[in-house]
């Protein structure tokens, strides 16, 4: 299977930006047909990963992508398959390690420059409603960078398993 990662690198941006997906999606459906997945499926699996994890700016969605997409490439669906999982951790830890040593962060509200952090009980300090896709709101914000970063790394790791 060959394929260009600059062109599925593209794709993740656009879905980001024009598409309205939010970060994790766009790692996910920028590859999905790579495994079978149809985009359908792959959107609803990815949709609470945004934000940080439904808003609460913890991990990156685009990294929260790589995670999900490493699943695919490097599956440990066998709980008996001790190689499997450790082969599957080590995946996701290299992708998480390559992405933080670029931006210096895996966790969203850090990448944001945010300082809200949840109050001790709450699970985020942040509303669950999405911001409103507007040219201030992708002024400000990294992400659309983040996912093609994030589409970039899972993209090298894919051609260089199955090519």
């Amino acid at each position: 299977m060959d394929f260009n990662i600059e062109e599925r690198v593209e794709k993740a941006g656009r879905l980001f930006k024009e598409g309205g997906y939010n970060c994790c999606q766009a790692v996910v459906l920028a590859y999905c047909d790579l495994f079978g997945m149809d985009e359908k499926t792959a959107a609803a699996l990815s949709s609470g990963f945004g934000g940080g994890m439904g808003r609460m700016r913890e991990v990156c969605g685009s990294v929260s992508g790589m995670v999900m997409l490493s699943g695919l490439l490097c599956p440990a669906d066998n709980p008996s398959d001790k190689a499997g999982r450790t082969a599957n951790y080590a995946l996701v830890q290299e992708v998480a390690g390559e992405f933080r040593s670029i931006n210096g962060s895996i966790i969203c509200r850090e990448l944001l420059g945010l300082d809200k952090k949840p109050a001790e009980g709450q699970a985020s300090a942040e509303s669950p409603v999405p911001s409103d896709r507007t040219a201030e709101y992708y002024k400000k914000r990294p992400c659309e960078e983040l996912v093609r970063i994030s589409a970039r790394i899972i993209g090298e790791k894919i051609k260089a398993k199955v090519l």
